[in-house]
């Protein structure tokens, strides 16, 4: 039961703790135009600083289920994307 509460609940601290949460809504923009995708949800959301350039990062489910992941480094004004595939190891 905890663990079903803390999974609930992980979602909205992601986007609380976003100092800019209108990345995500640009990169579900480029998504839907480049790749055809709905976003249904984010997951592993990830904001950072690379040598004094802020970073963001984040994999997408699609309403057809293909997930994609997209990059930014700014100044850049695209996200990378690239889709999930199957990996072996």
């Amino acid at each position: 039961m905890l663990a079903a509460v803390l999974a609930l609940a992980g979602t909205p601290f992601a986007y609380a703790q976003s100092s800019n949460p209108a990345w995500l809504d640009q990169l579900s923009e480029q998504l839907a135009v480049e790749e055809q995708c709905a976003v249904d949800y984010f997951l592993n959301i990830k904001e950072g600083e690379l040598a004094g350039r802020l970073t963001f990062e984040a994999r997408a489910q699609c309403a057809d289920g293909r997930q994609f992941d997209g990059a930014l480094t700014e100044p850049a004004d695209k996200f990378i994307i690239s889709k999930c595939g199957v990996q072996v190891c």
